[in-house]
């Protein structure tokens, strides 16, 4: 079956109680991006982890990233030439605000250009590490349409979401024609 789904975790990638998790074995044909280290990110070794992925995966692909990786994709379609079917870009961190996790190298600044795909931002009004108002900043920039799941934290394993079957309607919107999950 072809690949239609690529997951990207991000810091500390997701663990087996992580909605990302989850949708790896619940839909068939999804794959994981991995990558080198999730603990001491560089964002230009995560580019090149994506931009192989999805030349494996091909254009009908869509890519679900958390956190740290949504900021990593956006980096990612401001230099490839790879076109893909969308992406769904859930609890996108401020990499830019002070405190950041210092070990996460390379991720500033965030692009700020309207990415080339599809895209759905959805973010929590209580995430620890990116404001509300940040959150609604990213998706305009990115010409992404923006969700706000309300107190939800980093919508990570410790929100509690299991499957995240609202998630999975999302991903649905941005599914290529006649592609079902």
């Amino acid at each position: 079956m072809a690949t239609h789904v690529l997951t990207a975790p991000g810091l500390g990638s997701s663990g087996p109680q992580h909605w990302q998790t989850l949708w790896e074995q619940l839909i068939p044909g999804t794959k994981r991006i991995e990558q080198t280290s999730w603990d001491a990110p560089v964002c230009a070794a995560w580019v090149v982890h994506i931009e192989k992925e999805v030349a494996a995966a091909g254009p009908q692909v869509v890519i679900v990233a958390h956190s740290l990786a949504c900021i990593a994709v956006a980096h990612w379609a401001a230099q490839t030439k790879r076109p893909i079917a969308g992406a769904l870009l859930v609890a996108p961190p401020d990499a830019e605000r002070p405190g950041f996790p210092p070990e996460a190298l390379g991720f500033t600044p965030i692009p700020n250009k309207i990415l080339p795909f599809k895209t759905i931002v959805v973010a929590s009004t209580n995430d620890e590490y990116c404001s509300l108002d940040r959150a609604t900043y990213f998706a305009a920039t990115w010409g992404s349409r923006f969700i706000n799941l309300g107190a939800k934290g980093h919508i990570n394993a410790q929100s509690n979401l299991g499957e995240w079957t609202e998630g999975m309607q999302y991903l649905r919107e941005l599914l290529p024609a006649g592609v079902k999950i």
